[in-house]
């Protein structure tokens, strides 16, 4: 009961000094609304970076082949590019691999009706699509049964590019490409664009991986993406396809990437950001916690007269302090509520104008919501502490 009686006489006294008190609530509200939205905003954004990676799943691995600089690597009775049969052969190399696709980047002009299209070629196959996800609005993929036939098929961007020029579907129309001539098979869906893939499915025309070598002689496969297991060996899979590879080709320089260990990366890299962006909100909490301490010591100084009859008629120092620090956590609570409040709204805000997905992660409300308490307690106990142990004579004497 004593202490229900204090909370209502703290508010009363709240009350009375209105001005003061929306004061120091304001320093509580703005440094509490500061950590909730940085680190609510700093965790949107890392969910929507891994969601990326996630659309096409964690389990993918990707390797690059560069020609090496080192003539050392280069062995005159081995091939320099691997052949497609080979690239499909890496699947034996270990037992964690699921599936290999192929793939190789070409930069040759392509026109539609004479008008130029921003896109780049990619010569593909059918496991391709299905490792990486391509989705069909119309038409059908490119395969392997393709081979040398001159069939392609288009990303979003580029048909709405088509659209653009002429009114006509683009299915079953031509592109030049080169000096040769392609049949548009197939419409992709759009594409979640992620830096996995060293390729944007969205402006890419893709063609059967042999009619690539026709293009351009330089066409030679350069990527291959593939599909493990879920609880692959990420290392061993990397030194059993490096020892496949070499065994087949030389003069070549590997560059592996794995799906799972880029998203850890990322979230290690995120963990930090979040550390610093709560760092940062936390300067604007601590000034609002001095903010309470000042104003609750102008109380304490002013209500001198009240706190000396108090300890007059027998209140206990112990009284004394729960009653000003009580003041100083109605505050906090009242400030950090809607401090919390007002980060949410910042955060979905910026979520809105960035067009991410809104996901209310618990953990930046609620430690927002509970550092902004432990302020008003910790900046509160002083000014408490300072009235408990005032000499009651003296406090009556003040004017």
């Amino acid at each position: 009961m004593k202490y229900v009686e204090h909370v209502k006489e703290g508010l009363r006294n709240l009350y009375f000094s209105k001005l003061r008190s929306v004061l120091a609530l304001l320093g509580v509200l703005v440094g509490t609304a500061s950590v909730v939205a940085m680190v609510l905003g700093g965790e949107l954004a890392t969910n929507e970076a891994l969601k990326q990676f996630k659309s096409l799943g964690t389990d993918l691995f990707a390797i690059s082949l560069n020609n090496s600089s080192d003539d050392k690597n280069v062995d005159s009775g081995k091939a320099e590019n691997l052949t497609l049969q080979q690239s499909f052969d890496l699947v034996k190399s270990d037992k964690d691999i699921l599936q290999s696709a192929p793939y190789t980047q070409i930069y040759y002009p392509v026109y539609y009706q004479s008008v130029p299209l921003n896109a780049i070629i990619l010569g593909v196959t059918d496991r391709f699509a299905d490792i990486v996800h391509i989705k069909l609005t119309q038409g059908r993929f490119v395969s392997v049964a393709d081979k040398y036939e001159f069939f392609c098929v288009i990303g979003r961007d580029v048909y709405n590019a088509m659209k653009a020029i002429s009114y006509k579907d683009p299915l079953g129309q031509q592109l030049q490409i080169g000096k040769h001539i392609f049949v548009i098979v197939g419409v992709a869906d759009s594409w979640p664009e992620n830096s996995f893939l060293y390729a944007n499915i969205d402006t890419s025309v893709l063609v059967p991986i042999m009619a690539s070598s026709i293009i351009s002689k330089y066409a030679t496969i350069n990527n291959i993406i593939m599909r493990l297991t879920k609880d692959a060996d990420i290392e061993r899979v990397e030194v059993n396809v490096t020892n496949a590879i070499n065994s087949m080709v030389s003069g070549k320089q590997l560059t592996y990437r794995s799906a799972t260990e880029l998203i850890a990366k990322m979230r290690n890299q995120s963990d930090i950001l979040t550390v610093f962006l709560g760092l940062i909100g936390s300067v604007s909490l601590l000034v609002g916690g001095i903010g309470v301490m000042n104003i609750m010591l102008v109380s304490v100084m002013e209500r001198r007269r009240e706190i000396g009859i108090r300890l007059a008629v027998g209140a206990k120092r112990r009284d004394i302090s729960a009653l000003f620090l009580i003041e100083a956590i109605m505050l906090s609570l009242v400030g950090g509520s809607l401090g919390v409040l007002i980060g949410i709204i910042v955060a979905y805000i910026i979520a809105f104008f960035w067009q991410w997905e809104f996901t209310l992660f618990p953990l930046p409300p609620i430690a927002g919501f509970s550092v902004s308490v432990a302020v008003g307690i910790f900046f509160g106990f002083y000014p408490a502490y300072l009235a408990s142990r005032l000499n009651p004579i003296d406090a009556l004497r003040s004017d």
